[in-house]
């Protein structure tokens, strides 16, 4: 069985997702770019997915937010030096006003990297008959590539380059075809500094956001500093309740929230969420999305896991289960994002190739309404400026150059499936190791961490000891026993002790024996903290 499948929205409701027959596939994109003007893409080039995405005929243009955004996203005004680099592409223009250094005192003349060729994507299989490619420094005036170490290397728009701009902007179209007209994506120093910048964008000292009540600890921690503080939403087996969220919202009082006004932004990871591993489904989005339009709120979708969404675990001996038949069934199963239910343009969805190809990378992308962009990049602009040239210059190469969106799918649908392995080796683990009078689970259906859930009141010092005490108690035990886990309380969204014990653990990157001894491990901690034979 599959995670639910996209389905076409019937209703007349206005929450309704219009269908459009102009739908970009990976298979149209070669089509598709032979129709637009030839890439414009040289040193600090100006680019907008505009450039690259379909018109949008037919579909409703993004509702503005002006009432959400904060005064100091409000007061950003674009920077006078990015601005200027748009008179370089001038015929015979020649340029003594922008710092931008010269290529030739760049110490390197080339770039080169071995990488798989589709389907062979194993590491074993990459280093015997793996592609290496080579950027040079001046392939671009050369017309050897759009894209060089001349170009990728100095200063650049706050946008990312054209070359990989492109790239993303005809991936999130494939996967998600925003319903509304004037979206755009931006290229992002990864999704950490993109949700910094959002927070700054949409909140004051003294406000609140919204999240799952367990929740990435670093959203909560980037927040605090700002004077922002998290009120968690109650979840269940497919993450946030949409009806504790409204009544949440609902019954918001600010006398008791020390004169806090009601919350407008939500921040959720919907798929393989960090740290629960749960993941809504597509009834759970459509319903998150209603209650975001009857209290108007704006959402963060964060979704680093979202290409990691598995098949159900079904037993320690099933055979593993099958690769999709093609990218559409790939596609057609995953379950269908806040994004591409997005009417209103109420959406900002942060992704990030940290996951997926690598998180040095430090590249990702948003994909929100026009306005909502242009703020960001204005924020872009004077903060990390861009992300790093080495690594959009490498993506760029692997993605769009070797690879193509047919070779990138491929490697989702691969990756997905080495990471569902892993996870059936930890969950037939548990299923050995792990006393069951005490710990249980829900299986993860995407991402990569298992959520155990431990009876603390069962614990001989549950009367003489408080839960994190307790807590602390098995997280040393399991240290004693050589397995290093993830404290639940680490990642409450607000700053009490809630009332379950629970356990993060990881199935990203330990290999298979290690992941079963470290099981193992645990379970020997658990059995010795609760005084079990």
């Amino acid at each position: 069985m599959s995670p639910p499948s996209a389905t076409e929205v019937q209703s007349t409701e206005d929450t309704q997702v219009p269908t459009f027959t102009t739908a970009l596939t990976v298979n149209g994109v070669p089509a598709r770019r032979a129709k637009n003007p030839k890439i414009s893409g040289g040193l600090a080039a100006a680019a907008s997915s505009d450039m690259f995405k379909s018109p949008g005929h037919g579909k409703p243009k993004a509702k503005r937010w002006n009432h959400r955004l904060s005064e100091e996203s409000k007061l950003r005004t674009a920077s006078s030096l990015k601005g200027a680099a748009k008179f370089l592409k001038n015929p015979g223009m020649l340029s003594l006003g922008g710092g931008l250094p010269s290529s030739e005192y760049f110490p390197f003349e080339n770039l080169s990297m071995k990488v798989p060729t589709p389907p062979h994507f194993s590491e074993k299989e990459t280093k015997s008959s793996g592609l290496t490619f080579t950027a040079g420094k001046h392939d671009a005036a050369e017309e050897k590539s759009l894209y060089d170490i001349h170009i990728a290397f100095n200063y650049g728009q706050a946008t990312g380059s054209a070359q990989l701009l492109r790239f993303v902007t005809e991936h999130t179209e494939i996967v998600h075809d925003p319903p509304y007209q004037d979206w755009q994506s931006c290229l992002t120093a990864g999704s950490t500094s993109a949700l910094d910048m959002a927070y700054r964008m949409f909140t004051k000292r003294g406000d609140y956001i919204l999240s799952e009540e367990y929740t990435f600890v670093t959203a909560v921690e980037t927040a605090s500093p700002m004077g922002v503080k998290c009120i968690g939403v109650k979840m269940d087996a497919e993450g946030l309740l949409p009806s504790s969220l409204d009544a949440i919202l609902s019954n918001w009082n600010p006398s008791e929230r020390g004169g806090a006004p009601k919350p407008f932004l939500l921040y959720t990871v919907p798929s393989g969420q960090n740290p629960t591993g749960a993941t809504q489904s597509e009834q759970r989005r459509k319903d998150i999305y209603r209650c975001a339009q009857k209290h108007d709120l704006y959402i963060l979708e964060d979704e680093p896991y979202y290409f990691l969404q598995m098949q159900p675990y079904t037993g320690a001996h099933a055979p593993d289960a099958p690769p999709p038949a093609s990218h559409e069934e790939f596609l057609k199963n995953l379950v269908p994002s806040l994004l591409s239910m997005d009417v209103d343009g109420r959406v900002m969805r942060l992704d990030s190739f940290s996951k997926v190809i690598a998180p040095g990378s430090r590249v990702g992308w948003i994909t929100a309404s026009e306005q909502i962009v242009e703020r960001f990049i204005r924020h872009q602009e004077v903060s990390t400026q861009n992300p790093s040239g080495f690594s959009q210059l490498a993506l760029f190469k692997l993605l769009d150059e070797t690879w193509g969106h047919d070779g990138y799918m491929d490697w989702l649908i691969w990756i997905r499936l080495e990471y569902t392995k892993r996870r059936d080796v930890l969950l037939a683990a548990c299923e050995k190791f792990l006393p069951r009078e005490v710990a249980s689970w829900v299986p993860p259906a995407a991402g990569m961490f298992h959520w155990i859930n431990i009876d603390w009141q069962k614990h001989p010092h549950a009367s003489s000891k408080s839960i994190l005490e307790i807590e602390d108690e098995i997280f040393l035990a399991a240290i004693d026993e050589g397995v290093l886990t993830s404290k639940g309380s680490w990642f409450r969204a607000e700053a009490d002790a809630g009332e379950q014990l629970f356990f993060r653990t990881t199935f990203a990157a330990a290999s298979e024996e290690a992941l079963t001894e470290a099981t193992e491990r645990l379970g020997q901690a658990l059995r010795s903290s609760f005084k079990l034979t």
